[in-house]
């Protein structure tokens, strides 16, 4: 089987042909049942190939042969490698869904991950902007159109959204015109396992996709934009690695401000819309998280500040 640099499998390579084809028809159900981006199936199989080549060194040579001590001497060789927690925590889970499929569709008598337990992960705390650093951030993005740059009118609103309203930087990129709601001010957002939700935004961001669907898209608009709300420089549909880009250099421009990338920013809407007395099931719905544990650290975040507040400013704290 043959390895890149780091270390990790290729996928399907060296396997036995039985062994591949299963993976085939698991890349089918992902991409067709489960509809997953093609990274994170790409991220499965990749992981998946990786535990059954381990496998298939271990002598195991059918995949009723896939026990509990194979899945964690494989895992237990993914730490000896240095391997993050998070990243085992990760394959773990991979490999969970997997061997419960191989139980469901009649491919193993039994489903061997379900004992398979992850490394605990230490949970730690996103940095987040405080209310002025935010205010400091979009101020400073929205003084920069007043000479009606498209450059300048685009990451001003990008801003504006990404912070009105939490959604992941892959569903900025991926919003049309017409996702637009503007007497309601609502998004329509596709997130993960393409589910729709509708997010509101405020009135700063209304004037700002405002001015910059009036002013700066006409101006950055080809053939090639299509739909594309937000486009790039040579104006095709914005990739996400341009929204890093902005992001990380207007934070940088505000004094004091963590380094952030945009998901950064949405760590910050969550925080301040529960700071500002929103309920965890509402943060949930607004971000599209499938499991309110997701959410609910951004109540520690939370949490976390009135501690801190508490020990600098109470004389008996």
């Amino acid at each position: 089987m043959t390895q890149d640099p780091t270390g990790e499998a290729d996928p399907d390579g060296g396997l036995p042909a039985a062994w591949v084809e299963v993976l085939a028809e698991y890349r089918r159900h992902l991409v067709s049942e489960r509809d997953l981006a093609p990274h994170t199936v790409r991220a499965y199989l990749t992981d998946l190939s990786g535990m059954l080549e381990h496998a298939r060194r271990l002598g195991r040579q059918q995949l009723a042969d896939l026990d509990l001590r194979t899945l964690r001497s494989w895992l237990a060789k993914q730490q000896t490698m240095g391997r993050s927690r998070r990243t085992i925590a990760r394959r773990a889970s991979a490999v969970r869904v997997f061997t419960a499929w191989l139980a469901r569709t009649g491919r193993t008598p039994g489903d061997p991950g379900a004992l398979l337990l992850s490394p605990k992960l230490d949970r730690s705390l996103p940095a987040v902007l405080r209310a002025d650093e935010a205010a400091d951030l979009l101020g400073a993005a929205a003084r920069r159109t007043e000479d009606d740059s498209p450059v300048d009118l685009r990451d001003s609103a990008l801003l504006e959204v990404l912070y009105a309203t939490g959604i992941r930087v892959g569903e900025l990129v991926g919003l049309d015109v017409d996702d637009l709601d503007g007497e309601r001010r609502v998004l329509r957002v596709l997130g993960k396992g393409r589910k729709e939700r509708v997010v509101p935004y405020g009135a700063p961001a209304a004037e700002a996709l405002e001015r910059w669907l009036g002013l700066g898209r006409p101006r950055l608009a080809v053939p090639e934009s299509g739909p594309a709300l937000f486009l790039g420089a040579r104006g095709r549909r914005i990739d996400p690695r341009a929204v890093r880009t902005v992001v990380h250099r207007r934070v940088a421009e505000v004094p004091g401000a963590p380094d952030l990338a945009p998901h950064g920013l949405r760590h910050t809407a969550a925080t301040h819309l529960l700071e500002g007395g929103a309920d965890l099931r509402s943060v949930q719905e607004l971000l599209g998280h499938a499991s309110l544990s997701t959410t609910q650290l951004y109540t520690h975040v939370s949490t976390d500040r009135l501690r801190s507040a508490y020990r600098q400013a109470h004389p008996r704290a």
